[in-house]
């Protein structure tokens, strides 16, 4: 999975395991703030604690129903066209296509209106409450939307860039961090969509020379 796009994602029920731990160690620190607020809240409200767990869950429902999207569109994409991702056909176009669209959805109205909901979690809590745990799965799933429609470009370039890469792993949830969470995140979303144009293009003429992306060949590819 670290051979960049093309790379087998392997049987569905590994790939969800992997995909779920991936997304939650991507976005804890980001999403911890929310789900702080939400307990304190909950607090006020003598609500007990089991909406904390469910609020969680719901937004973890959210990233795995995305990632099982992604999952099928992996697979109609190889079954269609098995060779389309190998070195020596089209695959650092397909890579450096993603990363160019990934930073053009930076630009577009979505992704701004779901970055500001993330960034507002009291208005977002306070406004939406509801009440059991079923109410907090809800919101949880809720803002899990959110949170899917402020970070689908990344998301989509890390897909290209190597999904189990520990390093763009790590340069993704930075990102996300920093967008989410630091002062000026908003405008910071303006410079992501830059780099990410840059690198695309910089994929499309030399790939070889990006750090940490493999565009794997045909052997390999029939190697798994």
């Amino acid at each position: 999975m670290d051979a960049g796009p093309g790379a087998d994602l392997g049987g569905l029920g590994w790939y969800v395991g992997v995909w779920v731990t991936m997304t939650a160690a991507m976005m804890l620190p980001s999403v911890v703030p929310t789900v702080a607020v939400y307990a304190r809240v909950e607090d006020e409200r003598r609500a007990g604690r089991t909406g904390t767990t469910a609020f969680v869950a719901g937004y973890l429902i959210a990233w795995t129903v995305y990632g099982l999207l992604a999952y099928g569109a992996y697979r109609v994409a190889k079954e269609a066209a098995p060779s389309f991702f190998y070195r020596g056909h089209a695959g650092r176009y397909v890579a450096a296509g993603a990363l160019v669209a990934a930073g053009l959805y930076e630009l577009t109205p979505l992704k701004q209106v779901c970055l500001r909901h993330c960034r507002a979690p009291l208005h977002f809590v306070l406004g939406a409450w509801r009440n059991g745990t079923s109410g907090a799965m809800r919101m949880g799933l809720d803002h899990g939307r959110y949170c899917v429609g402020c970070c689908s470009g990344l998301m989509v370039a890390l897909f290209a860039l190597g999904l189990m890469s520990l390093t763009w792993m790590a340069a993704v949830a930075l990102i996300i961090l920093v967008q989410k969470v630091l002062p000026y995140g908003e405008r910071f979303a303006l410079v992501s969509a830059a780099a990410f144009v840059v690198l695309g293009i910089w994929v499309a003429a030399a790939p070889g020379s990006v750090p940490g992306l493999h565009i794997p060949s045909a052997s390999l590819m029939r190697m798994g």
